[in-house]
């Protein structure tokens, strides 16, 4: 049997325990959202997107075409600085 004086408390959560989980809640979804960031790959400048795009514009077109000093061959080979001799790929700055 229970005591007459024992006081009985409501069924719920209080604003304090809420305010607890939100803040926690948030620091979580924060320290997320940074290491998913993260992950995310380098953006290539734009020099290497021009060289890109001419190569694949010498490859699909069959004529060899110039972006930035170097010529790209209808073969995907590329002749001069800042491309990958072997495979004519543009080198990352």
């Amino acid at each position: 049997m229970r005591a007459p004086y024992a006081v009985r408390r409501a069924p719920g959560i209080t604003l304090l325990e809420m305010l607890v989980v939100l803040t926690v809640l948030g620091l979580v979804l924060a320290v997320s959202g940074l290491a998913i960031e993260s992950l995310r790959p380098p953006r290539e400048s734009a020099l290497v997107l021009d060289l890109r795009r001419a190569r694949a514009d010498a490859v699909h077109s069959g004529a060899p075409r110039t972006a930035h000093g170097v010529c790209f061959l209808p073969d995907g080979r590329a002749i001069g600085p800042g491309v990958n001799a072997l495979t004519g790929e543009p080198l990352a700055k």
